[in-house]
C-alpha cells in the first residue's frame, strides 16, 4: 500500500516485552518469518503508544490527530525476494481508541485496527492502563512506573543491549483481512531513546491464550518507555504470505 509520509509526535510509547519458547513462537509465525532469537528465546510483546499531531508531513501540526493504540508484536527475521536478510516485527493484531484509525487503517494507510476502549492514567512517572476491545478478543491491564534498571530476571544484560535489539524492529508487517497479504510500515524517529519501566502488574489476554501459547512458554521479561519523540511513518511494500494452520 502506498503511504504518504505521516509525521507526528510519540507522546508516550511502552514496549512491554515477553520471552517466549522459540519453538512455540516459530509455529505461530507465518512464513517467511522466523523468530529473532535472543539468548535462546523468541521475544514478543505489546507496543502501547499515544500518538499526537499525526498528519501528512506537508500539513501544519494543528491539523494533527491524537490517539491511544496497542499493537501485539513479535520480533522476526526474514529474507526478501532477492535473498537479503531483513528484520522487524510481525503484528498479528492492532487496536485503537480512534474511530478514524479504525476506518482509515488498511484503506488510507497500512495497518487494520480493531476498536478498543482505553483507560489511561499517566502522571509522568506512574502509568496505569486498562484496555478492552469492542470485539472482546483483546484485553490488557498494566500498572508500572519509570525505573533506572531492567529486572534482574531479564534475558537482556543491560538497557543498551535491549535498546539496540528493539531499535532494529522499525519495520512492521500487520495482519489484514486478506489472509495472504500483510501491510508494511516503517517507523523513522528523529532520535531513539528508551528508559526502563518497572512493571508491577501486567495481564494480557493475547499471551494468556493457551491455544497459541501453552502454559509455561511465555514469561514477562521487561518493559521500556520512550517519550516526546518526533517521528514519521513510511510505507513498506506489501508482503505476501501463508497463514500457519495452528492460528
Amino acid at each position: 500500500m502506498h503511504l504518504p509520509a505521516i509525521s507526528g509526535l510519540i507522546r508516550r510509547r511502552l514496549l512491554v516485552n515477553f520471552r517466549v519458547d522459540a519453538e512455540v513462537m516459530g509455529r505461530f509465525l507465518p512464513p517467511p518469518f522466523r523468530p529473532k532469537i535472543h539468548r535462546g528465546y523468541a521475544i514478543a510483546g505489546i507496543c502501547l503508544i499515544r500518538l499526537e499531531q499525526i498528519r501528512p508531513k506537508w500539513l501544519p501540526r494543528f491539523w494533527g490527530i491524537s490517539s491511544e493504540n496497542a499493537a501485539h508484536r513479535i520480533a522476526v527475521l526474514w529474507d526478501d525476494p532477492q535473498g537479503n536478510p531483513r528484520e522487524g516485527v510481525f503484528i498479528p493484531r492492532r487496536d485503537t481508541g480512534s474511530w478514524l484509525n479504525h476506518y482509515a487503517g488498511g484503506r488510507l494507510f497500512p495497518g487494520e485496527h480493531h476498536l478498543a476502549n482505553f483507560k489511561v492514567t499517566d502522571d509522568g512517572s506512574r502509568i496505569s492502563m486498562s484496555i478492552r476491545s469492542h470485539d472482546k478478543q483483546m484485553s490488557v491491564q498494566l500498572n508500572a512506573q519509570q525505573s533506572n534498571s531492567l529486572p534482574e530476571t531479564s534475558c537482556f544484560a543491560s538497557l543498551s543491549e535491549s535498546s539496540a535489539y528493539f531499535e532494529g524492529g522499525s519495520v512492521g508487517y500487520s495482519v489484514t483481512r486478506d489472509c495472504c497479504r500483510l501491510d508494511g510500515i516503517r517507523l523513522q524517529t528523529d532520535n531513539w531513546k528508551v528508559r526502563p519501566l518497572a512493571v508491577e502488574h501486567v495481564e494480557t489476554s493475547f499471551f494468556a491464550n493457551p491455544l497459541s501459547f501453552p502454559a509455561g512458554t511465555v514469561t514477562f521479561d521487561h518493559a521500556l518507555i520512550m517519550r516526546n519523540i518526533s517521528h514519521q511513518w513510511l510505507g513498506e511494500p506489501d508482503l505476501f504470505t501463508k497463514r500457519p494452520s495452528n492460528t
